[in-house]
């Protein structure tokens, strides 16, 4: 089982991402508006940090829509999701 998303957003502040009050909120939203897992929503997360280069919620939020729209449940198969929208190379 993987990390609560919470752990994960404690576990990347720890490696110096800051995230401030609205971006916790967007996160949070996001995972109760999309009903989404703790594992896609720290692989949205992840994937907003590695394209954006910085926490964008709505970037965040509409990606997590994809990913749940998309049928997306691991985080391998969201990476593959976003290498085919040409989000990652």
């Amino acid at each position: 089982m993987g990390q609560s998303t919470e752990e994960y957003v404690s576990f990347l502040e720890g490696k110096g991402f800051t995230f401030g009050n609205d971006a916790i909120g967007f996160i949070y939203f996001g995972k109760r508006y999309t009903n989404a897992s703790d594992i896609l929503v720290n692989v949205a997360i992840e994937l907003t940090l590695k394209v954006q280069k910085n926490f964008d919620g709505s970037f965040y939020i509409s990606f997590l829509e994809n990913l749940k729209q998309n049928g997306i449940e691991t985080r391998s198969a969201a990476v593959s999701f976003a290498k085919k929208q040409g989000l990652l190379k």
